[in-house]
């Protein structure tokens, strides 16, 4: 079906893909429905993994928890967020998402906007800085959370 003439998405028709930090279910994104603001993914965290530092130079987000509880990082601000609960990431702000938890993390990430102008669209998101300092030691003492790859 053409984007432009899709209104829903159903969990049969959600762009299945996986990466270093997550397998995710696209539900919303240009490719499959008219969506130029809004993107949404349903992202699957396997226990003791995480997304590490990294920021969205050009896009806001918020991680809306489904299911099991997130080390969530906004800036160098920590929060164990559960189910129904969010965090707001405003554009070009460092955060970071990690389950040092027994269970599977199951969250919602909403960004925006969906397509980037072209200036910006060629700019690599997301940006790790992981390595970097004061992020590399920011988490020192709790538990290592490692990445898919």
């Amino acid at each position: 079906m053409n984007p432009a003439d899709r209104r829903f998405v159903q969990i049969a028709d959600a762009l299945r893909e996986s990466n270093a930090w997550t397998n995710n279910e696209w539900l919303c994104r240009p490719d499959l429905v008219a969506a130029e603001k809004l993107l949404l993914v349903r992202a699957n965290m396997d226990p003791m993994h995480c997304h590490p530092f990294h920021y969205h130079p050009h896009r806001e987000e918020i991680i809306h928890v489904v299911y099991g509880r997130a080390e969530q990082w906004v800036g160098n601000e920590r929060r164990i967020l559960g189910p129904g609960e969010i965090a707001h990431i405003p554009a070009g702000t460092v955060h970071a998402t990690y389950n040092p938890h027994a269970e599977p993390l199951v969250f919602l990430a909403i960004l925006s906007p969906a397509k980037l102008p072209a200036g910006q669209a060629e700019v690599p998101d997301p940006c790790d800085v992981s390595t970097q300092e004061p992020w590399a030691s920011l988490r020192r003492g709790l538990p290592v959370c490692r990445t898919r790859a």
